[in-house]
């Protein structure tokens, strides 16, 4: 089930954001955060089953239609989050709610932890806590990171000689996902360029993170959120056997399903958008 959405360009002081705009425009406001290296596609089944919501599906900075950062500047998660802030001031939000899937999940839960004051409902799909390392390991992460930025100029991106070569190279990503998922995500991830196709993702985003949490820090965040939240696990998903995941949840008061699937099971096929809608839509009041 897909509906038609809106295409919406939203000029930030510092960058320019696409995104789909689904719904009235007198419904509850909501803005849709995707995973790493998806785009706003990742709600093209989900969002047309949540009525009576004005969804605002964001591509992040460097990903899909959006723009990239400019050169010097990285992809940390709170940069994500500064960004989702500035969307609801631009768009008159003083409160709004948030879905997230893996990366959108984690930074919104990042947001709503920082920010309680501006976030009426969370609804989270397969993401939770960001990667986490000790603190004595930070010098580590930290050169690591370095030595992988000095690399970057000599690397290229992948070239696809079709389109189908490239469906099914995100078919066997990181996170594997159906075919539907990955010809959807990449009718807005990719472009074309000599000798076929690559990704629009900004390379940046590939590089390893300067600053890690420790997982104190990281869970710190999920605590501090203050407003209803609904979760949904995949059970074939990247949560799924996570140290110390089942612990945290059992301290928070929030509502939490597990639902059969791989990680994208909300984009993978009609039957788990389906199923991931019948907890969001009661979540949200949703008739």
């Amino acid at each position: 089930m897909t509906l038609h959405c809106e295409e919406v360009r939203l000029n930030l002081p510092h960058i320019e954001l696409a995104a789909h705009l689904y719904g009235p425009p007198d419904g509850r406001p909501v803005l849709a955060l995707h995973g790493w290296l998806d785009n706003a596609m990742s709600f093209a089944r989900l969002a047309p089953r949540l009525s009576g919501l004005r969804i605002v599906a964001l591509d992040f900075a460097g990903h899909g239609y959006s723009g990239h950062r400019p050169a010097g500047a990285g992809y940390q998660l709170w940069d994500n989050a500064f960004d989702v802030l500035q969307v609801a001031e631009q768009l008159g939000w003083q409160r709004f709610s948030l879905i997230g899937h893996s990366l959108g999940a984690i930074v919104a839960v990042m947001l709503a932890g920082a920010v309680p004051e501006r976030i009426e409902r969370l609804a989270l799909i397969d993401g939770l806590l960001p990667l986490t390392r000790a603190a004595e390991e930070a010098p580590a992460q930290l050169g690591s990171a370095l030595r992988e930025q000095l690399k970057l100029p000599n690397k290229r991106k992948p070239v696809y000689e079709d389109i189908e070569r490239a469906v099914q190279a995100r078919m066997q990503g990181a996170t594997k996902v159906s075919r539907e998922s990955a010809e959807l995500l990449a009718e807005r991830g990719l472009m074309p360029v000599p000798g076929g196709y690559t990704w629009r993702a900004d390379s940046r985003l590939r590089l390893p993170s300067a600053l890690r949490l420790d997982q104190a820090q990281a869970e710190s965040f999920a605590r501090a959120v203050g407003c209803p939240t609904c979760l949904v696990l995949a059970r074939e998903g990247l949560l799924s056997g996570r140290p110390g995941v089942e612990a945290l949840l059992r301290e928070l008061p929030w509502s939490c399903h597990e639902l059969p699937g791989g990680h994208h099971l909300h984009l993978d096929d009609e039957a788990g958008a389906r199923a991931v809608a019948d907890r969001f839509a009661p979540f949200f009041r949703v008739p």
